[in-house]
């Protein structure tokens, strides 16, 4: 969906909390999130724009995101479990 929000905060508000604190404590978290959140907001303003990109490179850009997004989940998952 065009536009749509995809950032972390966004797809797991859940775990707003504990998605800061890891930010803050855990630098290798703060990069997964930062990566996943620097390529969706890519894939919104070429999509926003239309800018010209193929199909592949597109997805290819929302497959890595998906992964990301995996990783980060996780993480979130080992820190809830930790608690």
């Amino acid at each position: 969906m065009l536009s749509e929000h995809h950032d972390i905060s966004h797809e797991f508000p859940e775990y707003r909390r504990m998605i800061d604190d890891l930010r803050a404590k855990d630098p290798q978290f703060d990069a997964l999130v930062a990566k996943h959140d620097y390529i969706d907001d890519e894939i919104r303003q070429l999509e926003e724009r239309q800018s010209p990109i193929s199909d592949m490179e597109i997805e290819k850009m929302k497959f890595e995101r998906a992964a990301l997004k995996d990783q980060i989940y996780q993480c979130l998952r080992a820190e809830a479990a930790k608690v």
